[in-house]
């Protein structure tokens, strides 16, 4: 089975950085180039090797951790020996760029991520040892300084909304620790969404990337960093055409923010949302699926104070269409703190305009999630529907599931595995708080409101749930 992995540390999985992003030709589309010779020329002075050294514990056995956690992550180990010492020194590999003469260097966060030694090689011989000014796990930007006697050779950011599919890119960085490479090809797609974090955007390439370009520069035909190289899909570990970069119009904005600030300030608008889906956009009495639906609203948060409610669906921010659900987080992180921005949404099947002034995202630790607590014997005094089997919330099911003091409403003891409910994703734990916009106290009420749903020849119900992974809404089928 093809597997996306990461060069981080501590994975033996295949993923490496990988890169693309084009620019898009100004009127007519070029034809194809004659070689890239003299761009090679230009840009790989620019494109430096970035070797990395950290001190770790032979005897530590890391963490097991759910997909994609640390997906850009890839750890050059050696066979580990009984009678090596407990602690030793182990060295990786990655590539980066030069956006300022002074010595401003771009790459991958997780390419010096814990490291205890940072030293930047150039490829007339020069090595330099950096600083880390900032770093951003969540999309995987870094920037360093390094101190040269002289102006370094450096490339300039371009644009990257005007890429298109079918454009020519390279890419050059060090693949396999084998020094300055060049590998040519074209944007095979745009906007990109690999579950790598909340800023999915990526550009796909099939310009060939490996182990070792985590963190060098994609270019456009005018010599433009249009792309951070980040990830490939990969059942090997090497390139099959499949590679991920890092939006330059993206990386320039953290880029800024970690230069100025030393971390990212992002705009906060204080809800949690989910994806519209087909079911969901019909309940909601919207024409299509889009937008954002909005199932928590933060208390004191900024769209609490500006009027947003739990079902309204974001579709326009700051002047900018919210297609789907997941363009919203990048599209509020990019405003600018404590603005004034127009949100528009979807109330009841209706129109509505909002002001909003946004605030600043505060970066949450993760959280541990517990294992799924057991299941509850069946009690006769249990009450099932659609293949549910719902009780009252008392202290012992509140503790057993670890509920929250506010959450109201049907926790589930069990969910039929073939049950529509179950195809859904209700697990048992979860809670109902809502059948059809309508709220519900305990599971009697949630069973009234489902099979009066029924009773009326509906085909489909709205609930409103809470689980482990936040409020959303799922739409059950009615039908035996």
């Amino acid at each position: 089975m093809t597997i996306i992995s990461s060069f981080f540390r501590h994975s033996r999985s295949v993923i490496v950085a990988a890169a693309l992003l084009g620019l898009a030709t100004p009127a007519l589309a070029r034809g194809v180039p004659d070689g890239f010779a003299d761009l090679a020329e230009r840009l790989m002075p620019a494109v430096v090797n970035i070797s990395t050294s950290q001190t770790v514990d032979t005897n530590a056995t890391p963490p097991s951790q759910p997909p994609f956690n640390d997906f850009f992550e890839e750890f050059f180990r050696q066979r580990q020996d009984p009678q090596a010492p407990s602690r030793r020194k182990v060295s990786s590999l990655g590539s980066g760029f030069v956006i300022d003469p002074e010595g401003i260097i771009i790459t991958n966060n997780h390419v010096i991520e814990e490291a205890d030694e940072i030293v930047v090689n150039f490829s007339d011989g020069s090595k330099y040892d950096a600083t880390v000014i900032g770093r951003d796990p969540k999309t995987d930007i870094a920037v360093l300084k390094i101190k040269a006697d002289k102006a370094l050779p450096f490339v300039p950011m371009g644009n990257s909304s005007s890429a298109r599919v079918g454009d020519w890119v390279i890419a050059i960085g060090n693949p396999f620790g084998l020094g300055g490479s060049l590998s040519a090809g074209v944007i095979s797609a745009i906007n990109r969404d690999i579950n790598a974090g909340p800023y999915d955007s990526f550009i796909q390439t099939d310009a060939a990337i490996n182990r070792g370009n985590s963190g060098g520069p994609l270019f456009n035909l005018d010599g433009e960093v249009i792309g951070v190289n980040s990830a490939i899909i990969s059942p090997s570990g090497g390139s099959v055409g499949i590679g991920f970069s890092i939006p330059a119009d993206l990386a320039s904005s953290v880029i800024a923010q970690l230069r100025k600030f030393g971390e990212t300030r992002r705009g906060w608008l204080g809800v949690r949302i989910q994806a519209v889906t087909d079911d969901l956009a019909e309940s909601l009495g919207l024409d299509k699926p889009h937008g954002a639906l909005v199932t928590e609203v933060s208390e004191d948060g900024p769209a609490k104070k500006g009027g947003i409610r739990v079902r309204d669906v974001i579709v326009r921010f700051n002047g900018t269409d919210v297609p789907q659900m997941r363009d919203l987080p990048r599209i509020v992180a990019d405003t600018e703190i404590n603005k004034k921005v127009k949100v528009e949404v979807i109330r009841s099947g209706k129109s509505k305009t909002l002001t909003i002034v946004t605030g600043r995202l505060e970066e949450p630790l993760a959280q541990k999630i517990d294992a799924e607590p057991k299941e509850q014997e069946n009690n006769s005094d249990n009450l099932r529907v659609q293949g549910l089997t719902l009780a009252d919330i008392d202290d012992t099911l509140r503790e057993r599931f670890q509920l929250d003091p506010k959450v109201k409403g049907a926790v589930l003891l069990k969910v039929a595995s073939d049950s529509h409910a179950a195809e859904k994703g209700l697990r048992p734990g979860d809670v109902i708080s809502e059948v059809e916009q309508r709220e519900t106290k305990g599971a009697a009420e949630v069973v009234k409101a489902i099979n009066d749903a029924a009773a009326d020849g509906m085909k489909k119900a709205l609930l409103l749930v809470t689980s482990r992974a936040g409020i959303r809404y799922v739409v059950i089928d009615l039908t035996p």
